[in-house]
């Protein structure tokens, strides 16, 4: 049996290791360990999303939250070297783009344990955004590169990668697939809040970008406060904490705690269009094919914009809408483990 150590720490990152673990799990010939870095430690975005997607609950929780980009990531790196050197696994598995993603890729790559990293190759070309720099690093030390799509696949073979490259499709595409018809039976969020489908909008707001700057922050709040449509707003902990200390209104919003996978997923596929600065709800907004808004000034995933189903907020218009080929057909997963198999073979 090879070991799998799988570093996970944000809302996102459950997502797509919930897949992965399942297909892990399948195939009979890993013993995988979850490692929950703690970056996202309120149990409404953490613990919750472990139940919704019938994963495990984390082998090891390094209690990780809080401080600079540098302290977090610092720390995490100090307590997973131990997990690593403690456990000897034969590979370390990462996701997406936080700081979690980057202290796990660097804290095994110096342990010359391979790396291999699932959602790799995405580029916004923003260096400004922590993000980016989280998923550039972690893709240079990374032994195999799990991208989801073509664009992701050139991104690499152009920064001279691409030999380590496996085109796999979405993950989180799996998920939604898994998910989605459990969330519409099982999940009461739009009676909760009283909510039609159709009839309002969902946003998220949490992006460093937008948070950090207050200026920004205010233009970000006053777009949703003009929306046509009721918006609905999940309040990550950072964005009311930058609201407040800012002295800002969310005006006629309407701000209610974090959600579960189900209860969001549920949300997202009533509602008339989501509005966000999250790289991964802009993906699932077009699984439950809702149209999307970006405030962003530009998006890693191109192709949602390409194929009209999402734009940027400094523009007007969608594209011509059409279907996206380049997720797959829900088993993204299972080519995953089985090109890990493939990578780990003696």
């Amino acid at each position: 049996m090879r070991t799998i150590v799988t570093v996970v720490g944000a809302r996102p990152q459950f997502i797509k290791a919930a897949p992965v673990s399942r297909a892990l799990s399948a195939h009979g010939s890993f013993t995988e360990m979850i490692v929950h870095t703690g970056q996202h430690f309120d149990p409404e975005m953490s613990e919750v999303f472990f139940a919704d997607l019938e994963m495990a609950p984390a082998a090891r929780n390094l209690g990780v939250a809080g401080g600079s980009h540098a302290e977090m990531t610092g720390r995490m790196l100090t307590r997973l070297e131990d997990v690593i050197l403690e456990e000897q696994p034969d590979a370390v598995v990462v996701y997406g783009d936080t700081n979690s993603t980057l202290a796990g890729a660097l804290a095994a790559a110096k342990l010359h344990v391979p790396v291999a990293h699932v959602e790799a190759g995405l580029r916004s070309f923003n260096r400004g955004m922590p993000e980016e720099i989280n998923r550039v690093v972690a893709d240079h030390v990374s032994d195999v590169l799990f991208a989801p799509t073509t664009v992701a696949v050139d991104n690499l073979r152009r920064e001279g990668l691409g030999e380590r490259t496996v085109r796999v499709g979405d993950v989180m595409y799996d998920a939604a697939v898994q998910a989605g018809d459990r969330a519409r039976l099982s999940s009461a969020v739009l009676d909760r809040l009283g909510l039609a489908d159709g009839e309002y909008a969902v946003a998220t707001v949490h992006r460093a970008e937008n948070t950090d700057d207050p200026k920004a922050l205010a233009r970000v709040l006053a777009y949703l406060d003009a929306q046509v449509q009721p918006v609905v707003l999940p309040l990550h902990p950072r964005t009311r904490q930058a609201a407040e200390a800012a002295g800002l209104s969310f005006g006629s919003v309407r701000c209610i705690g974090p959600l579960g996978y189900l209860d969001m997923t549920r949300l997202v596929q009533g509602a008339a269009v989501v509005l966000t600065d999250s790289g991964g709800l802009q993906k699932e907004a077009y699984f439950h094919r809702v149209p999307c808004v970006t405030m962003r000034s530009e998006t890693e995933w191109v192709e949602t914009v390409e194929a009209g189903w999402n734009r940027l907020w400094t523009v007007d218009e969608y594209a011509p809408r059409r279907d996206i080929e380049e997720y797959g057909d829900g088993h993204a997963a299972e080519a995953v483990v089985a090109a890990l198999v493939q990578h780990l073979a003696p």
